[in-house]
C-alpha cells in the first residue's frame, strides 16, 4: 500500500544526520502534505509502525510527557537489527 505519511516520514529521518523528534518531524512534512490529513497522532502512529517493522530507531526521553526521537539505522554507528 502506497502511504504519503510513511514514506515522507522516512524520507525525512533519511536525509537527517541527527535525531529528530516527533514534532521536528511533523513540522518537516507537515508542508508536503495537506495540513488536514496530517495530524500528530497519524504521525505518531506511523513512526511507532516503522520502527516495530525495524526501518528506524526511536527512543522516549525525559520525564513526565517527556518526547520521542527518531532516528534511522546505522547513524549511530554498528546498531544490531531486532
Amino acid at each position: 500500500m502506497n502511504d504519503l505519511i510513511r514514506d515522507e516520514i522516512l524520507k525525512a529521518i533519511a536525509s537527517s544526520g541527527e535525531p529528530l523528534e516527533t514534532k521536528e518531524i511533523e513540522d518537516r512534512i507537515g508542508g508536503k502534505i495537506k495540513k488536514e490529513s496530517v495530524t500528530r497522532t497519524k504521525i505518531f502512529y506511523r513512526l511507532n509502525n516503522l520502527r516495530g517493522d525495524g526501518l528506524i530507531k526511536g527512543k522516549f526521553i525525559g520525564s513526565g510527557k517527556g518526547v520521542w526521537i527518531w532516528w534511522k539505522l546505522g547513524v549511530f554507528g554498528k546498531e544490531v537489527k531486532r
